[in-house]
């Protein structure tokens, strides 16, 4: 009936609403990283007897660049398969 076809609706748009939002994640931490490799690289090559700090912060920063890949991650993860909302769209 109609209840069964807005809840097929909603989740259409749910699942396009996490695939767009982890795209647009990805490629946002994909720009940081290189950019922060980037500089990195070029700070080793201004300074060779600085590549153990630099590189200790590096992958320091990184991780925190892909955290927030990862928080999208999750949040894309529940808007599939753990809805919080889905009560009120299916019949």
């Amino acid at each position: 009936g109609k209840a069964h076809e807005g809840s097929v609706w909603y989740f259409a748009f749910a699942v396009t609403a996490a695939a767009l939002g982890l795209g647009i994640a990805a490629l946002g931490c994909g720009l940081a990283q290189g950019n922060a490799v980037s500089k990195a690289v070029e700070g080793i090559a201004r300074q060779p007897e600085a590549t153990g700090q630099i590189q200790t912060v590096l992958i320091i920063g990184l991780a925190f660049i892909e955290s927030l890949t990862i928080y999208a991650l999750v949040v894309a993860l529940i808007l599939i398969f753990a809805n919080p909302f889905a009560a009120y769209f299916v019949g």
